[in-house]
Formats: structure tokens, sequence, C-alpha cells
């Protein structure tokens, strides 16, 4: 494995030099800023160890400038960690605190490691994005991760994805599923925060006749419901913390015993987990396992806002408005043209999920056959906003 390290801390590129010479099978190149990385990266790189304090370009540009080539992995001190935790949402999926030891370097390596090897597997089966009627309309930001999802879509790895709430994960999670080998199993989709604490374990693994008061009959679990094809996980940091246990043995045992019973069952369903916490922090604060993570999170994928997206939103907008109107039998309506700058100037905070509430109500409201810039009431979401964001 070829890794590039970029630290200008000449004594600490030394040191990780001396550290990797006890180790074989990695082929280690060292630069002492970003700018002189980026002169040299090429594609028989296939890992990136970042500092991020650094002269001219930092670790946050210079992963930014790598546009998800590479598999990265960010080192930092106390100062900048929070600056780390951010950098997650540009897909680095580990970082490292100061000091560390070259064992705890390897383990990340290895975790980036099979993330290549799964992307190398996927690559050869599929170099394209299957056309389908999934995204109403794409951008380069979406292109960008559809690329990816489509490479992962090929492999059997576990998928974390990651994005603001209302971005689409489980449209991702089922696109993902509906092109992989599982797509003629089940799709079991099961969210996290939907479920009272006590239940979600009833609900994962099922439950035998008479395991507690209100068990009166045998119940089967989604693991079991999902046989053979793809559980989604959807708000999985709000999974209890003692649940996160049962499910990690399940993971790596393969197997399940439902609540009250003696048998274990074995499992065969591809997990696709997604977030839009920040589960570093909720690791940092014991509130989410780390070793769960890292089962869950062999290649995660950030969904982009739609704000970063823009490209999307009159498409969509256009497509909602039709389906609206014809679910209704209302007679064909239009933006006008200021509607429609409004729709693409608005931040869409709640993204996705906003604009098609924001344009059904449009439809329903408005008279005649033309939606104006006051059938759309973004003024008043603004005001919310503001006052959200200035108490």
């Amino acid at each position: 494995m070829k890794i590039a390290i970029v630290e200008d801390d000449i004594n600490m590129r030394k040191s990780l030099e001396i550290a990797f010479g006890d180790y074989s099978g990695y082929d280690v190149v060292t630069f002492k800023n970003a700018k002189d990385a980026l002169k040299k990266l090429d594609d028989t790189f296939e890992l990136i160890i970042t500092d991020i304090n650094m002269p001219g370009m930092d670790g946050i540009e210079f992963v930014k400038t790598l546009n998800g080539k590479y598999e990265v992995i960010i080192m930092t001190g106390n100062a900048t960690l929070s600056r780390a935790i951010d950098s997650i949402h540009l897909g680095v999926k580990d970082f490292l605190l100061k000091p560390f030891d070259i064992d705890t370097l390897i383990q990340a390596i290895e975790r980036s490691k099979t993330v290549v090897n799964t992307l190398k597997t996927a690559t050869k089966k599929t170099a394209t994005i299957p056309k389908d009627k999934t995204f109403l309309a794409t951008s380069e930001a979406l292109e960008t991760i559809l690329q990816m999802t489509a490479k992962v879509a090929r492999t059997d790895a576990s998928v974390m994805l990651l994005g603001e709430s209302g971005v689409g994960k489980e449209v991702f999670a089922k696109y993902i599923h509906q092109h992989s080998a599982r797509a003629k199993k089940p799709f079991v989709a099961i969210n996290m925060a939907a479920i009272p604490d006590n239940l979600i374990e009833s609900e994962l693994f099922g439950y035998e006749k008479g395991a507690f008061t209100d068990a009166v009959e045998s119940k089967m679990g989604q693991f079991e419901q999902a046989g053979g094809g793809t559980l989604f996980l959807d708000e999985i940091a709000e999974m209890p913390y003692e649940v996160q246990a049962k499910l990690l043995r399940a993971l790596q045992e393969k197997e399940i015993r439902p609540l009250g019973s003696h048998k274990h069952i074995q499992i065969d369903v591809r997990i696709i987990s997604a977030t839009n916490a920040d589960l570093h922090d909720k690791i940092a604060k014991g509130c989410f396992r780390e070793d769960l993570y890292y089962r869950l999170n062999t290649v995660p994928l950030h969904i982009p806002p739609l704000r970063e997206r823009r490209e999307e939103i009159l498409p969509i907008a256009d497509a909602v408005l039709k389906e609206t109107c014809e679910k209704y039998r209302f007679e064909h309506k239009t933006f006008s043209t200021k509607a429609q700058q409004t729709l693409q100037d608005y931040r869409w905070p709640g993204n996705i999920r906003e604009l098609i509430s924001v344009v059904e109500r449009a439809a329903i409201l408005s008279d005649g056959s033309e939606i104006n810039t006051e059938n759309l009431f973004l003024e008043n979401r603004k005001k919310m906003a503001s006052a959200r964001d200035n108490p």
C-alpha cells in the first residue's frame, strides 16, 4: 500500500519514517507541506496521512483539494480537535490525536485499507452510475457521491450515510440496495429515534411468546425480516448504548437470539446505517461504541446538503409540483420567474424534505395556474430560522 504522509514537523516526519521501517507492506513517501504533496500525488497512492496545522495550505483545504480521490487519515493536536471533527464531513474516516503510538496508526491504516480494497473490487464490476428514476435531477456534487455509491452498491460492505436531516439518506440506502446483488431480497428500514428505548432490542431481534408481559405471541425481528437483503438503521446515533453491544455481537457472529429464546438464528443481511449526528463526539462522550462505529462505517458516504446542489432545486420543485397537481386533480401549475429565483436563493436548512413540503403547500394554497413568491411563505421560514440562530 502506497502512503503519503504530509507533515511540516521534521521530527514527526522522521519518527514516522523510522516507525514504518518495522512494518512490511507499506510504501511510505513523506512531504513537508500540502503543496509539495499535490505536485507528486498520482494514482499509485492509496492513502494520505496529513496534519491539519501547516504553513501555506492547511490540512482541511488540502483534503478539499483531494476531492475524495484518496482515503485520508487526519493527525491533529488538542487545539485543532474541533476542526478534525469537521473534516469528517469531507469524507475523512479517521483522525488521530497527537501524540499517538504507531500501533494505533497501523490500526487506522488497516481500516482504510479495507475501504480501498472494497472500492477496487467494486470498480472492476461497475464503472458507471446505473441510470434510473431514483434522483429527479443531478448536480456536480451529487454526481461525485453517486460515483462512489454505484461502486459500493456492487459490494457487500457496510455503509454509513452521513449528512444533514432531509438530504435523502433513505433514498440513497434504497438506491444501494436496488443496485446490489441483494436487490430481489427485502429492504427493511428501522428508525432508531422513532422507537422507545425499551422496544428497540425486541424490534431488531424479535421475541418469543411470553418473553415479557405483553408478548402474547412470537414476533420476528427486523434482522430476520431482512434475511438475504438489506437492513437500514436510520438515526443510528439514537440507539441505546446497552443495545449497541448486542448489535455488535450480532454483526460479528452473524447470528441473533430473539428475546425469551434459547436458540440462535443465523443471519445474512447487509447493514446500511445513517446519521446526522457527529458520532466522534458521541464516542468521546461515551454515548456510542467506537468498535461498533468501525463495524458500521466500512465505507462512509457524505451526502451534501441541498444548498450545495442548487442545480437540483428547480427540477425537483417542478417534479413535485406536477405530482401534487396530478394527485389532487388540480389544473397544471407553474412557478413564476420570481418564485423560481426565490426557490433558487433560499438556503433550505431542511433540505429536500423542506423543499417538498414548501412546494406541496404552495400548490394546494395558490389560486390560478401560476405560483408566486407569496405562495411559498419562505419569508416566514427565514424569520423563524433567524430567530433560532439569534435567540
